[in-house]
Formats: structure tokens, C-alpha cells, sequence
């Protein structure tokens, strides 16, 4: 599938086309996207800031998705544990920037090139619309080798 695709079809989804999660970029080669939170009425909280579970969830999936496409169909990705940090309360539009870089992508691949399992923990920070960090997101996710990719 193409990322132009992908990127509309995740803003359709009813998770994020319901709270104001919008995807608003992914790169041709899915190791980059982009992600805002649009604040409305129902996804504020008590104190008429954006409600925690929002701000995770608009990080939640982004990091597999980009590891699985960039990776190829030879690995088995999964979500396996995660951590928020909440910094200051998030107001208005607060969006998220995901990077997959050369070292991590080597790193993942030489750890489970034998067929093992390797867990990695990859952070993103969301930021408001001056830059301050509004929250810090870590997820680990569970990286393997699928086992017809190690007999080849």
C-alpha cells in the first residue's frame, strides 16, 4: 500500500477520526510521519485540557506501523510495552514526529538476524504549537525474524 493511502485510511479510522487525531504525513519510504491532535470539545478533559488517553493514543500505533513497512513482510512487529510522561497540560493543536533512523534499523536487524527475539524502545515527543513538550512517549516494541526469512 501505498503511504498516501495508508495516511488517508488512518484518518478515516473511527479511533482517530472521532477524537481529532489526524495523520498529516508519512514518508515515501515509511521511515517518517507525522501526527496532530486537534483539540475538541470531546476530547478535552475535566480541567478543559487534552485528555491523556488522546495524547497516547495518537502515538500508539505509529512506531509499528513504520518499523512493520519499513521492515519488510520477513518480521513479526508487535507493540509489546509502553510509558507516557505527561509534562505540562496540551491545549490546542499538539502534534508528534516519528523518525526511523539507519542506526536503529541496523541495530534491529543484526539483533535478530539468528532468529531471536530483540525488543526496542523508541521515544517520541509531543509538543503544542510553540514547541514545548507537552508529553514524552516511549514504546518498546518486540522485533523478530520470521522463521522462513531465517531459513533462506
Amino acid at each position: 500500500m501505498k503511504p498516501s493511502t495508508f495516511r488517508r485510511l488512518m484518518n478515516l479510522w473511527p479511533p482517530f477520526l472521532f477524537t481529532g487525531i489526524h495523520v498529516t504525513a508519512i514518508s515515501g519510504d515509511w521511515r517518517q510521519l507525522r501526527v496532530e491532535l486537534r483539540e475538541r470539545p470531546w476530547n478535552r478533559n475535566y480541567v478543559r485540557t487534552h485528555f491523556g488517553g488522546s495524547l497516547f493514543a495518537m502515538t500508539d500505533p505509529m512506531w509499528m506501523l513504520l518499523l512493520m513497512h519499513t521492515l519488510g513482510n520477513d518480521y513479526y512487529v508487535w507493540d509489546k510495552a509502553a510509558e507516557i510522561e505527561f509534562v505540562k497540560p496540551g491545549k490546542g493543536v499538539v502534534k508528534a514526529e516519528f523518525r526511523l533512523d539507519d542506526a536503529d534499523l541496523a541495530e534491529i536487524r543484526a539483533a535478530t538476524a539468528g532468529g531471536g527475539k530483540y525488543l526496542h524502545w523508541f521515544p517520541v515527543e509531543v509538543t503544542d504549537a510553540q514547541g514545548d513538550v507537552v508529553a514524552r512517549v516511549r514504546k518498546q516494541l518486540y522485533v523478530r525474524l520470521k522463521p522462513k526469512a531465517r531459513q533462506a
